[in-house]
Order: C-alpha cells, then structure tokens, then sequence
C-alpha cells in the first residue's frame, strides 16, 4: 500500500511539474534604455498624449523643490518659474513639457536656479504642463503637472 501511495504522489507532482504549475512566471522582456539623464527622464515622461494631468511624485522633503507654472496669458503665453526649495543645491538639471491641445508637444529647459523663467507657446485652448527635475544622485521627479486654462477677458 505504501508503495501505491508514493507512486501515486510522485506521478502527482511529475504532472504538475510537467504543467508548469511550480515555476514563476514569464516577465515580459524590456527594452535596454541607454544610460544618463536623458534616459532617466525618458522613463517618466507618460507614454501616450494626454491633456489630464496625472499625479506628481513624492520627492522626500531635503529633496524637494518647487516649479510653479504661472496662469496661461491673454496671448496664449505660459510663464514657468523654478522657485527652488530643500533641494536645489541637489537639483541638476529641470525640464518642462507642454502637452498643447492641437495635439503637438514641445519640451524646453528649465533653469534651477531660483526665479529662473522659461515662457512656453501655448494655444488658445486648454494645455497640459509637465515639469520634471533631475537630482545628482540620478533621480528624476515629477514636480509639477497642471491644466493650463486659455481665459479671455
């Protein structure tokens, strides 16, 4: 009897075994990003056109720093200013993102240093802007993302 019963728990486990039912699963293959800020970047920045911002990252405190995007102007302007923060002297490079409703983007540095300025190109419509900073320990946060409302007055 004990014979039949570890033949028929060692059939028992050679068929799930041969089903596959024991191994972890396959993880899709992903592409080698190549390496530096550009990279870094790359990963966050949302892979599809979207006008709907989306939340922004949790920077730790000593890291955090701020990007205020300035109200949409009457000629359809977009002042961004870099307003710094704990974590400026970590920053090593900003960029912003402009997401315009005609469906085109366009992405332009930014300066870290406080009250640093860059003016985008919106459109009469409402815009999407983005605006991600890259520390020097590699890190890249998304520190800003908001609705740029055209107004008329």
């Amino acid at each position: 009897m004990q014979k039949i019963t570890f033949l028929a728990i060692l059939l028992l486990c050679a068929a799930v075994g041969i089903a596959g039912c024991t191994g972890t699963p396959a993880t899709p293959a992903t592409p080698a990003q190549p390496a530096g800020p550009a990279a870094t970047q790359a990963a966050t920045v949302p892979s599809s056109f979207s006008l709907e911002p989306s939340p922004t990252d949790v920077v730790p405190d000593n890291n955090a720093v701020s990007v205020i995007v300035q109200e949409k102007e009457y000629n359809a302007n977009i002042p961004v200013v870099f307003d710094g923060g704990k974590g400026q002297y970590l920053v090593k490079s900003a960029s912003v993102t402009i997401y315009r409703s005609d469906g085109t983007t366009e992405t332009v540095s930014l300066g870290i240093k406080k009250g640093d300025l860059v003016n985008l190109r919106g459109t009469k419509q409402t815009d999407r802007v983005v605006a991600y900073v890259s520390e020097v320990n590699g890190e890249t946060y998304k520190v800003a993302d908001v609705k740029s409302d055209y107004r008329t007055r």
